[in-house]
């Protein structure tokens, strides 16, 4: 999928898979969700870094890479070792990273070596997607420096570490709050041009119930892919996070209408005016649909 900027629009699910756990890269590639995160950050102990990486990197050159499996593949890197964690996963079979920990030194750190990296092994400057995730305070106060980058895809958020760094507790009376917080990443990726940010996960994933309920609260908020970490949060995500058949046939309708006006002014089914705030939402909700 293509967004209206040209660049790969985002998958609507992310499962992340712990590095070392090289028995579950097949099988979660293999399942729902539509793209897999190798994960190079808190799932693996410092002591197992190394051997970790080597899994990403087998995995990359040889299942990975051999168009098997459904599901893109991304990293998530730490910034504290972007040099070794990226020149193991830059590879003509990775789709993108996720930057823990993001901030604005290190987002331009990444984009030096990166390109370097996809120079060097071939591929097409700018190939590898890159997701921040927002884990701090100082990652807030500089959202739109961040979000002004140009090698930045969006930004996601890493809500236990940000909780965390913030002092505040999940609970109702911090929900208005958080979802404050929420919509400063939306805002700033909408007003820099940037794709959708990323929903955060929960780690509650025994209530599905739950885990639909807040999805569906996401998107309202302005969200468009969400992560998991276990596959049995994966088909509520691509099922809240996927345009239905009906917004579908809209949205093409929309388009449709608006290309054949040539520029004129023309309405949608109901009669209302089609702008270019419509028809930008009518090409993302087919951008956005199964294929």
């Amino acid at each position: 999928m293509t967004s209206a900027a040209g660049s790969t629009m985002l998958p609507r699910s992310f499962l992340y898979v712990p590095a070392t756990r090289t028995d579950l890269f097949a099988k979660a590639a293999a399942g729902a969700t539509d793209a897999v995160v190798l994960d190079l950050e808190d799932a693996v102990p410092v002591r197992l870094k190394d051997e970790a990486r080597r899994s990403v990197r087998s995995w990359l050159d040889e299942d990975g890479g051999a168009g098997s499996h459904a599901a893109r593949t991304w990293v998530r890197v730490n910034a504290d070792t972007l040099g070794d964690d990226l020149a193991t996963a830059v590879q003509p079979s990775l789709s993108g990273i996720f930057l823990a920990k993001c901030s604005s030194s290190s987002l331009a750190e990444a984009s030096r070596l990166l390109d370097d990296l996809e120079r060097s092994t071939g591929m097409v400057p700018g190939t590898v997607q890159v997701v921040g995730l927002v884990e701090n305070a100082s990652a807030l106060l500089e959202l739109a420096a961040v979000a002004s980058l140009p090698r930045l895809t969006t930004l996601g958020i890493g809500e236990v570490d940000l909780l965390a760094d913030l002092r505040m507790t999940r609970s109702t009376g911090s929900a208005a709050a958080l979802d404050a917080l929420r919509s400063q990443v939306v805002v700033h990726c909408a007003a820099a041009g940037r794709q959708a940010p990323v929903a955060p996960t929960s780690t509650d994933f025994h209530d599905l119930d739950s885990f639909a309920r807040t999805s569906r609260h996401l998107f309202d908020l302005g969200f468009r892919s969400r992560t998991a970490i276990h596959p049995g949060q994966v088909p509520v995500i691509n099922d809240v996070f996927a345009p239905t058949a009906a917004e579908v046939s809209a949205a093409a309708d929309v388009v449709a209408r608006f290309e054949a006006a040539a520029g004129g002014v023309t309405t949608d089914a109901r009669g209302q005016l089609i702008d270019a705030a419509v028809i930008r939402g009518a090409r993302e909700t087919l951008d956005r649909a199964p294929r």
